[in-house]
This record gives structure tokens, sequence and C-alpha cells, in this order.
């Protein structure tokens, strides 16, 4: 284990948290472990001139050096000072440590000077006061250090985070989706991923300046170009990248193929051919959102099944996982019996709701950026060989266009080889179809005891 350390003296403006750095991830967290694809790089040479300003308390704009100072696997640390000073003010300068992970950017350690005197004071009191909003890369993290940017960026992407010395401000965070921004780095304009922050401090001396609405514009390959906070005292903090080493890369694919926003609702039914002919009507609703982890909850409607409960999924870089379940059921319909083999009889695998179908297996359910011929198979290393037992792989084959109950849909497809060894109910061909900003839509399951399942959005 590796640790970029930081020590305060006094006067010194810090928050020290450990920064441990384990190994490199699996092959599919490749995103998180490229030093230069990535919304703040960590790649070698990399510099950044900021400028920023307050229309109250520091209307001539200031100017900042970001590089990169050090650098351990996915962790970073970078320092800034400040090249254009007023007279008899001390050129202020610092260092931010950061890191990527699969569920985005995280700010772990920041020390720099204090800010200006006639800034607002941001804490309790004015002794040892480790907030402050001077400085470009301090706008981007004020009350959104954990994750300062969440990922992947979806369409419906929504997170909140904490900051301050003392997790003492919050933020309710969302992607707002593209623009293109023209800033003095830029001047032809670049395209970016924008980011909208409510940001709320309650408890110290200068709330209304530690509170309000920032926008921030992240360019990927690059970094933050433009950041305006609109303070809840009326007054605007701005920043705007003037000139940077890095060149922009393509924005990545944004379209949502499983969304989880909470208080959404779907409804579906599905049947068996053989086990179970009569349709199970069932409604699921995402009731809580945390940091891009999902609680869904699924009631009956009408048919064979009577179930209730709820499942967590995550969305990471690595795509969409199923973390749990827990569902009771009473049904009239008999399916055979599901592995894995060695299992206790309630630790068994049971088909009962669609999104057990959908999930059943390994996962990611289906990758971020899902493109034609994207492939992932089983591993015996994972908590999904433990749950189900089930060897296989699976693999994106295309758009198709399908109807349901619910409409018409432009659908990206998933096709899954899947042995359950043992349980031929539990192996099979299935064939999940995807639609964009909507999740699942329709699933075919052809088991190796001669049934099909399938499964139909109604709406």
């Amino acid at each position: 284990m590796a640790q970029i350390r930081t020590a305060c003296a006094a006067g010194v403006l810090c928050v020290v948290a450990v920064l441990a750095v384990g190994p490199a991830g699996a092959a599919g967290q490749a995103p998180a472990d490229d030093a230069a694809d990535q919304w703040l790089p960590r790649s070698t040479g990399a510099e950044w001139t900021y400028s920023w300003s307050n229309s109250a308390y520091s209307p001539r704009p200031r100017t900042e050096r970001y590089r990169l100072l050090a650098r351990n696997g996915r962790a970073f640390r970078l320092r800034w000072d400040e090249t254009n000073a007023p007279p008899s003010t001390t050129p202020s300068t610092g260092t931010l440590d950061f890191q990527h992970t699969d569920a985005g950017l995280l700010n772990l350690n920041y020390q720099s000077t204090p800010p200006p005197p006639q800034f607002p004071i941001l804490c309790v009191s004015a002794a040892n006061c480790g907030n402050s909003v001077a400085g470009a890369l301090y706008l981007a993290i004020w009350g959104t250090r954990s994750p300062t940017l969440a990922e992947p960026l979806l369409r419906g992407t929504r997170w909140g985070s904490q900051g301050g010395a003392g997790n003492d401000v919050a933020s309710d965070n969302q992607y707002a989706g593209r623009a293109r921004v023209k800033v003095a780095a830029f001047p032809q304009g670049v395209d970016a991923a924008k980011v909208q922050s409510r940001v709320t401090q309650a408890g110290a001396l200068g709330d209304p300046f530690g509170s309000g609405v920032r926008t921030v514009w992240w360019v990927r390959g690059v970094g933050p170009v433009r950041i305006e906070l609109r303070h809840a005292g009326g007054e605007r903090s701005r920043a705007e990248l003037l000139s940077t080493t890095l060149t922009p890369r393509p924005l990545p694919a944004d379209v949502n193929l499983l969304p989880f926003i909470r208080g959404s609702r779907a409804t579906f039914r599905w049947r068996n051919n053989r086990h179970m002919r009569r349709w199970s009507t069932q409604r699921f609703e995402v009731s809580q959102v945390i940091n891009n982890s999902a609680q869904v909850d699924v009631k009956q409607l009408g048919g064979p099944i009577a179930v209730s409960g709820s499942y967590l999924f995550s969305t990471r870089l690595t795509g969409v996982t199923l973390l749990s379940s827990a569902t009771r059921a009473a049904m009239r319909a008999r399916f055979p019996r599901l592995g894995p083999r060695g299992a206790g009889r309630a630790d068994r695998t049971r088909f009962i709701t669609p999104y057990d179908l959908m999930a059943f297996g390994f996962g990611p359910i289906v990758p971020i950026g899902a493109e034609r011929g994207v492939t992932w198979r089983s591993s015996r290393d994972t908590r999904d060989w433990q749950v189900f037992g089930v060897t296989g792989v699976s693999r994106v084959v295309g758009a198709r266009v399908v109807r349901t109950p619910a409409g018409r849909f432009r659908t990206t497809v998933v096709r899954s080889t899947l042995t359950q060894r043992g349980f031929r109910f539990g192996s099979g061909t299935r064939i999940s179809y995807f639609a964009g900003g909507r999740g699942l839509v329709k699933l075919v399951f052809r088991h190796r005891d001669g049934s099909v399942s399938t499964v139909e959005r109604q709406r």
C-alpha cells in the first residue's frame, strides 16, 4: 500500500486524509486506470492555468498555475501557485489530492495558504477554519469532495456529495447534458459535460456565501474549463481555463441503458410457455438512489405470483451490477429446481420477477458504452459465482427495434449463454433488449429444458 503524505504548519489551510492506493483494477476497470482519458487527467507533465474572481470580494481576476506534482496508481496530487497576486498580498499556493475510482473522481486531501481576509468565514468560528472557495479548483470541490464527479456520467445521473473540511457542506448534483463552451484555452469552442449543483452550508458565519448554485463544464481529457457559483448572498464566483498542456478527448457515450431515477416506475409482465402460461404482472419502483446505487422495490399487480421485495443495483464504470435482492412470494406456478449446486434451499436461485431473469448469471447486466461486439465472461472469483454458480459469456450483438405493450423501442441487444451445472432450467440462452433512457423493455430466455420465459414491458 502506498500513500501520498501531507503535513500542515501554522497558518495553513489544511485538510488531511490517508490516501490509500490499492492494486490496479481488472480489465473492466480500464477507464479509471487510464491516466489521460479522464475528466481530470493525471497525465505526466499536465499543467493548467486558471483565472478566478468573485464579484464582491475579489473582482480583479487572480491567476493560478496548476501542475501534476505526484502520481501513484490512480492517486495523484496537483500543486498550484498564484502568479499575479495583488500588491501587499501573499500569493496563494497549495495542493489538492485526488483519486480516480470506479465510482468517479474523489478529492481526499487539500492544503493551502488561508483565503484572503476579506472573504466571509465559512466555519462556525474564524479559528482554525479549513474551508475556502478562494481558488479555481476550490470552487469545483466545494461541497463536492466525495465524489467530486460521479461516474459514469449518463443521462439522468444524479448524486449527493459532501465537502468542506469536516464534511459540513452538502450538495445535490446532476448531469445536465452536453454543451459547446468557449474559454480562453479553447477560443473556438470545446465540447463539455455540464454538471449543476445545489450547494448548502448551514451553521457557518458565512452561510449565504457558502450556499448557492454551481455549474461546472468538464472537458474529457482536460478537466473543468469553466466554473460559475451563484452564491445565496447574491455574489458570483467565476473561474475559467486560460491555457493547458492537455488535449481534449471525445466525450464518452452518455446513453443510459438501465437508468435508475428515484421515483421512476416500470410495469412488466412475464410468463413461461411450459411452467407458467398465465402472465404475471409486476411493478418496479426506484425508491432510493445514493451515489449511483439504487434500491428498486417490486410488488404484484396480477397473475399467479404474489411477490414483494427489493433489489439493490449499482452503476459504475464497469457497468450495472446486482448487489443483492430480497423477495418473498407465494406462487401457484411450479418451476423446476435451480442451483447452484451445494447451496442450501434458502440460498438457491429463484425466478420470480423479470429482474431475476435479467440479472441471473454474472455481471455486469449491461456494460457502460455498450458497443457492438463488447464481450464479457463469468468468473469463479466473483460474488456472482457464489450466488448463481453460472458459467458463460455475454455479448452486445447490435441494435434492433422491438415492440411491446409499452410501445416501439430502438434497443441495444445483449445475448448471454448461461450454464448452471446440473440444472437445465438455469441454463440456456437469454436475449435482453435495453432502450436508452428506459431500461429493459423485453427479454427472452430459452431454457435448456425446452421451455421459454418471455418478459415484456407494459409501461
